[in-house]
């Protein structure tokens, strides 16, 4: 999958990361996807609920079409409609707001997993996930991590992160992310010379 960023975008987002690695202890990971999920069930349900509808209202305004014009109706919307909502934009709007969200969810929770388990020597860690489509961004932490920043902290980053994409500057937010999570990580576990 293509990175959503430029190369020199990526380069300084690898340099801030060896940065907050350089002077902690702990593990700052970073995890920036288009999409949580492809949703390939929302193009085709979609499409054959509005080509049945479409049906059902032609056949009440044109009682005398006969019903082999109907069902060709409703499978040329069907074709076409799952076509439109293959396109990711067009997917990701018909997907309710409620189920974007559990599924990014569900992959950031997998994401910092996956990593506890690549390093289950490291028990301080940080998981900045964003999901681009979804348009959702969480901050998962370890217990102890979690719990020795101030309340409020962790929502703090994600609403500058916010603030920030919303002008149009996503590597710009990740970047000032991780100088926050790295600076509640060189407070809490400074690196092991620093301390």
């Amino acid at each position: 999958m293509k990175s959503p960023f430029t190369p020199e975008e990526q380069q300084r987002i690898d340099a801030a990361m060896a940065a907050v690695k350089r002077d902690t202890s702990a593990d700052l990971c970073v995890v920036v996807t288009r999409v949580s999920d492809r949703y390939a069930l929302y193009p085709v349900a979609s499409a054959a609920i509005a080509a049945i509808l479409l049906g059902g209202v032609v056949s009440l305004i044109r009682p005398d079409l006969a019903s082999r014009t109907v069902i060709a109706i409703e499978l040329w919307t069907l074709i076409v409609l799952t076509l439109v909502f293959e396109w990711l934009p067009a997917r990701l709007s018909i997907v309710p707001k409620r189920v974007e969200h559990e599924r990014a969810w569900q992959l950031a929770h997998r994401e910092f997993n996956a990593h506890v388990l690549a390093n289950h020597e490291q028990h301080h860690r940080i998981l900045l996930f964003v999901s681009l489509g979804e348009r959702y961004v969480e901050i998962v932490a370890d217990h102890e991590t979690h719990a020795l920043a101030p309340d409020g902290t962790w929502n703090k980053i994600v609403d500058r992160f916010l603030t920030t994409v919303k002008s149009g500057r996503v590597a710009d937010g990740v970047l000032d992310a991780i100088a926050a999570c790295g600076a509640i990580l060189k407070t809490h576990h400074p690196a092991a010379s620093s301390s």
